[in-house]
Formats: structure tokens, C-alpha cells, sequence
């Protein structure tokens, strides 16, 4: 059977990238589907997989659907992402090392340092207009990550415009996130020399100083696990939050209702992990042909797993569109599943719920105080990049 084909924007205008539902349902029921000149041409193209169990199953199977990159080395300048674009048994050995900064028992170590740096950001604020991404969503997660690094947490906003142009949140030119990678790689590596003379207590000793098999990481290796970490460890939990408040500031009976009762804090994270997955869609490569739904993806091609249309599959999730706090989870894919679950889920889910539990403390009530603004530069994350809030102090 030939593959449904699509123009290469119906998935990619500025217009999806903020809202990107409609376009799922539409496409949903033909998936796989390509998008690009030519099915089972190696050259570009992209095969798009929709439907929750195609998600599923690919990231369950990562011998089929390969995460390993082709470019980036020690002797290029591009960026390769450790462990995101690794495969077993490389990958399985990589995240051992770097595991324990993230198991329940770190995290709650963590825990009241997290607190800290939310009610220092909070410090100021009663009540009234507040800006949510810029004072709040965007520099704690940056904060996190760099204290779990190792480097100054002060400079969270150079941390952050690297990853924005990593992720081409923002419209800049080819040249421009060149020069951002460039940099972010000039800074870990003069961190991780740092560290080759004098050690610390943190994930970039940690990696400057780890054996696998006997050998010690490459440079190279060492840069991409560091970016990696900057990158994926702070946008998905900017997301996450951002959308969470977002949601609540129009729902003023849910937030009431939350202030009440904090045991419904765990599940609203979860349902708003499905709801608006901070991560809409991540990539792979077919190492052999492989047939769904009657199609036969070629081997050797680009497939993008779309968490987001997953997550509102009606075929998995009854009223998929709509908010349901009691809602059976088990099988969400917000953070994926397999081999490549999200490293560091346990740390956004720990800043997700103190965020609510203080926010619910300080202030009484939220609600929009003007429109919000969604990112449009990409659609591999849903999130804001303004949310003015009006907030009423407890």
C-alpha cells in the first residue's frame, strides 16, 4: 500500500506549532504518513506516526526505530546529544552514569533547595500582574539544571537562549544557532577542564571523571551529555509548568479545589502531561522496512513520533480533548516510554508539584490578565513565551 503523502507544512506552520489538535485529528486515521518529495527517498521527508499505538510501539522498539545519529563527532562542530541520540547497549551504559543524580531519593534531597529558589523568585510578589515565563517558568528549571551541573545559576538566561536556538524557538538565522552551539560548547568545555584540575560535587565531575568499559568519555561525549542535560532539562519543565498555570488561570473552581485538597496535585501533573505534552514530538530512524496500518516505511528514513497526537489518540483516551482529573494514566506518553523515558522526570515532576503547592499557598486566586502567547518556532515543544497573570494573595 503507498503512503499517504501531505504538503512538508501542515505540521510545521506557526499556526500548528501553537495549537497543533486540529491538525492531529485530521491526520490521525492516516497514519503513517509522509510529508517530503518522495516516499522511501533517503533524501529528506519525514514519516509522521499519529496514532497511539504506532507512538507506542516505536519507542518501544528501538531496534527498529533507531535514535542513533548520524553526524556529530569529536571531529565536527555539530551537536550530538548523549543519550538522545544513542541506542543500546551505548545508551543503556551512558544513562548509568548519570542515573543516580536523578533517582527519588536525589530528588528529595533536592527538594528543599527547590523550595528555596521558588520563594526567592516569589519573594516579591502579593498579588497583581504578574509575567509568568520570564520571572518564574523559565528561570527555575535553568536554576535546577545548573545546580545539578555544576555552573553558575546566575547566568540562566545565556542557558536559556541556547537552548531556545537549539530548539529554534525563535526565529534566527542558520548562522545564529550555529553560533549559539558553538558557544554552549566553548562553555562546557572550558567547565569540564575546570573540573579535570579541580573536582567538585556535581554531574560535570562526575562525567569528566567516569570509565565506561575501562575508557574515559571523550571530550566530545562529555559536551553532549552536558548540553543535553541544559537543553532537555529545562525547556521540557518550562513547558510543563507554563502550561499547567496557563490552564489553571481559567479555571478558577480547579484552582479552589486544589487548595483544598493537595492530594490532587500528582494526578492534575499527569493529566496535564497528556493534556499539553510539553514535548510534542521527538525523532527516529527506521533500520528496516517495517509495515503499519498497511504502509510500508523503507528502512533508512526519518520518523517522527508524535507524543502530542498520541496523547488525544480517541482511540486510547475517551473525550481526549478534554481535561479529566480522575483519568486512568498509566499509559501516557508525556515523557515517552522504552528505552529513551525521560531522564529527568522525577526533577520536573518535583518542581511541577512545588510550584502548585506554593503557589496554591500564596495566592488565593489567578486568572489571565491579558492574552497569553504561545511559542510558534517549532513544533517539537508546546509551551508560552509570554503569560501575564492577575493574582490575588492568599
Amino acid at each position: 500500500m503507498s503512503a499517504p503523502t501531505a504538503t512538508a507544512t501542515t505540521l510545521m506552520t506557526p499556526e500548528c506549532n501553537a495549537n497543533p489538535y486540529p491538525e492531529y485529528d485530521r491526520l490521525r486515521a492516516q497514519s503513517p504518513i509522509f510529508f517530503g518529495q518522495e516516499a522511501g527517498s533517503s533524501a529528506g521527508g519525514l514519516w509522521a506516526l499519529l496514532q497511539y499505538d504506532h507512538v507506542y510501539g516505536a519507542l518501544a522498539d528501538h531496534e527498529t526505530f533507531s535514535s542513533a545519529s548520524t553526524g556529530g563527532s569529536s571531529s565536527n562542530s555539530s551537536m550530538r546529544l548523549v543519550l538522545l541520540n544513542d541506542d543500546p547497549p551505548r545508551h543503556t551504559r551512558f544513562r548509568k552514569l548519570v542515573n543516580k543524580a536523578f533517582t527519588p531519593r536525589r530528588i528529595r534531597e533536592l527538594e528543599p533547595w527547590l523550595e528555596s529558589v521558588v520563594n526567592e523568585l516569589l519573594r516579591d510578589v502579593d498579588g497583581g500582574e504578574y509575567e509568568v515565563v520570564q520571572n518564574y517558568t523559565m528561570p527555575l528549571p535553568v536554576m535546577a539544571i545548573a545546580e545539578l551541573l555544576g555552573i553558575p545559576r546566575d547566568e540562566y538566561q545565556t542557558f536559556k537562549r541556547w537552548t531556545d536556538d537549539a530548539l529554534g524557538v525563535h526565529p534566527r538565522s542558520p548562522e545564529e544557532r550555529q553560533q549559539s552551539t558553538q558557544e554552549m560548547m566553548a562553555y562546557f568545555g572550558q567547565m569540564a577542564a575546570a573540573r579535570r584540575e579541580h573536582g567538585a560535587e556535581d554531574l560535570i565531575t562526575a562525567l569528566v571523571e567516569a570509565e565506561i568499559e575501562g575508557e574515559a568519555l571523550e571530550d566530545w561525549e562529555v559536551l553532549g551529555f552536558c548540553m543535553l542535560l541544559l537543553i532537555a532539562g529545562n525547556e521540557t519543565t518550562t513547558n510543563l509548568m507554563g502550561n499547567m498555570i496557563a490552564f489553571l488561570s481559567q479555571r478558577p473552581e480547579l484552582w479552589s479545589r486544589l487548595r483544598e485538597d493537595r492530594s490532587l496535585i500528582p494526578q492534575l501533573i499527569e493529566e496535564m502531561l497528556r493534556y499539553e505534552s510539553p514535548v510534542q514530538v521527538l525523532f527516529r530512524r527506521t533500520t528496516r522496512d517495517v509495515e503499519l496500518n498497511g504502509v510500508t516505511i523503507p528502512a533508512e528514513q526519518r520518523v517522527g513520533v508524535f507524543y502530542g497526537a498520541a496523547n488525544r489518540d480517541p482511540e486510547e483516551w475517551e473525550e481526549p480533548d478534554e481535561f479529566v482529573l480522575e483519568r486512568d494514566l498509566h499509559a501516557h506518553v508525556g515523557f515517552g516510554h522504552g528505552t529513551h523515558y525521560c531522564l529527568g522526570s522525577p526533577l520536573a515532576r518535583a518542581e511541577a508539584r512545588i510550584t502548585l503547592n506554593t503557589w496554591l499557598d500564596r495566592f488565593a486566586a489567578i486568572e489571565p490578565a491579558a492574552a497569553p502567547v504561545r511559542q510558534t518556532g517549532t513544533g517539537v515543544v508546546l509551551g508560552y513565551t509570554s503569560l501575564p497573570v492577575s493574582l490575588t494573595g492568599a
